[in-house]
């Protein structure tokens, strides 16, 4: 699902990545060949792929259907770690908000997946592999796409030959890592459809404990471990006798790394690994749904009027925390806090990310599951004034050598953890209610519908928050040799320079809309309890297509 430890707390609601991904969204990483098919007791609910002894031996002989299962997943998440560190690298280059608006368009291919799933499940070779026949050249492209960014990323970003700087090309960026998202969604797509045949049925219910840890892994690694090695003050600190200005690595060797290790090990899964042959049939002796009966059915399932309803719910949700998830992280950025600081800052809050949807699970259960999600919904709005407090006193606690107190990182650190016990509340309790109306008879593409929706729900109020903190902003010249007033602009802002002026703000936009949006999250609450309560209350058969 759009995992979302995946996400230091620049982004308070974690991307998932992905889980997903971002992690409050519904379904994470669930296809038309989908993982919700998987029952509680880890067997699927339809694989013509295996028959009767396959529910027979140990985990450990299907060690390396696994081992395979959670590399491939690792590989999926570092494309995505490294997308999601973009932003605070892009930040200290001092790019508008709409600037980074606009690479946040970069995370949507997650979020619309469905477009081209069906085409991915229906459309292969028989003799190369149903699977292997589009996540090969997904990662093959992914490989390709490292090896000419590692060339081309310094430029990119701004950082020309010798000591010159230019501004970063956002555009290019943001057109490149919306292609890798695109590759990474297509190999997730083939990934998930492939686990249900690679392992056995008695064993298939790992395909998503490898989703999920392997996906994690890879984030991690392409954001968090990516950041701290890349950071000279980390190095030097904790790693290093000898202080060196750069880090122990560097953005173009860590892409060029990734490109030889895509390379290499998408070329032994293509000559090694070999698939089961494909079947269009399940055990139940029903077809596969071809291209365009997968696009048929989600419009069937569409006009429901409990699924348009539900649909308007999950779009809309998630308003009111667009600027605390998407804004605040880049606000304790500008503040002063460092990037590596601030996504090692996830590794603590993980444990709990854990636990917390086994323990809410629990309170989840029975008709009425969204209970959960209206309970914790304004506590989550309410955290946002505690985050535009932490952004005011990071400025008040800051050291003259631009470090911060330990106890700043405690609270910062708790005040999180607290934030994400509501963040899962929300997402567990959706999840919950989602697979309980789920039409069985197409619970893939009932699901996969459900999942799209819920994950632009989250991606268009990103941009949309992101986009508006400029022109919310209000800042005034200090300080001009001439009378200067204006820094609404770049333009204004170097003139305000050249002049010896510094530019003060005098309202910040974050503080804007972080109030209007939580006003917003409030008056949203209003309808969707009703809403909410009223779908809750619908026989089952309100929610049947067939």
């Amino acid at each position: 699902m759009t995992q979302d430890c995946r996400r230091p707390p620049c982004d308070m609601e974690m991307r998932r990545r992905p889980t997903s991904k971002h992690q409050d969204s519904i379904g994470d990483n669930i296809l038309a060949p989908s993982k919700e098919l998987l029952l509680e007791n880890g067997q699927a609910s339809g694989d013509g792929h295996h028959n009767d002894k396959d529910y027979a031996g140990s985990v450990l002989e299907e060690w390396r259907s696994i081992a395979l299962l959670l590399f491939l997943y690792v590989l999926q998440g570092v494309p995505l770690g490294l997308a999601s560190a973009m932003p605070l690298l892009l930040q200290n280059r001092r790019i508008s908000y709409k600037e980074q608006a606009l690479f946040s368009l970069a995370a949507w291919p997650f979020s619309v997946k469905l477009l081209w799933a069906p085409i991915v499940d229906s459309l292969y070779s028989s003799r190369f592999g149903r699977r292997k026949s589009w996540l090969v050249p997904a990662q093959y492209a992914i490989g390709l796409s490292f090896f000419w960014l590692s060339s081309h990323v310094r430029f990119l970003l701004g950082e020309g030959e010798g000591s010159s700087k230019t501004e970063p090309s956002v555009l290019m960026l943001t057109f490149v890592f919306f292609s890798l998202n695109f590759l990474a969604a297509t190999q997730d797509i083939a990934v998930d459809g492939w686990a249900l045949t690679m392992l056995s049925r008695r064993h298939v219910g790992y395909a998503s404990t490898c989703n999920s840890v392997g996906q994690t892994v890879g984030y991690i690694m392409g954001n968090v471990v990516f950041l701290a090695l890349e950071s000279a003050d980390f190095c030097n600190r904790y790693l290093r006798s000898v202080p060196q200005k750069d880090g122990i690595v560097t953005l173009d060797g860590f892409l060029n790394f990734w490109g030889i290790v895509f390379m290499v090990t998408t070329t032994m899964v293509a000559l090694l690994k070999h698939e089961q042959s494909a079947t269009t049939t399940d055990e139940d002796g029903r077809s596969d749904l071809g291209i365009f009966q997968a696009y048929k059915m989600a419009l069937r399932i569409f006009q429901l009027p409990s699924v348009r309803t539900l649909c308007i719910f999950l779009i809309t949700a998630k308003v009111g925390f667009a600027v605390a998830d998407n804004v605040t992280g880049m606000k304790l950025l500008e503040a002063g806090m460092r990037r590596e600081n601030l996504a090692l800052l996830a590794i603590p809050v993980a444990p709990i990310q854990i636990l917390l949807p086994v323990i809410i699970s629990k309170h989840t259960g029975g008709n009425r599951p969204l209970n959960v999600y209206f309970k914790a919904y304004p506590y989550r709005l309410l955290l946002g004034l505690v985050f535009m407090i932490l952004v005011h006193w990071t400025y008040r606690v800051k050291n003259p050598d631009g470090t911060f107190p330990l106890y700043y990182y405690v609270v910062i650190v708790l005040v999180y953890a607290v934030y994400q016990v509501t963040l899962y509340s929300s997402f567990v309790s959706s999840v919950a209610f989602c697979a309980r109306v789920s039409d069985p008879a197409v619970g893939g593409t009932y699901m996969t519908l459900l999942n799209t929706v819920s994950n632009l729900g989250s991606s268009w109020p990103a941009t949309v928050a992101l986009w508006m903190v400029d022109s919310l902003t209000f800042k005034h010249c200090v300080g001009a040799s001439k009378a200067w007033f204006h820094c609404s602009s770049k333009e204004d802002q170097n003139i305000c320079s050249s002049q010896k002026g510094t530019c003060e703000t005098t309202i910040d936009g974050y503080n804007i809309e972080m109030v209007f949006c939580i006003a917003l999250g409030f008056l949203w609450l209003l309808y969707a309890r009703r809403k909410g309560n009223w779908l809750q209350s619908l026989p089952q058969s309100a929610w049947k297509c067939t």
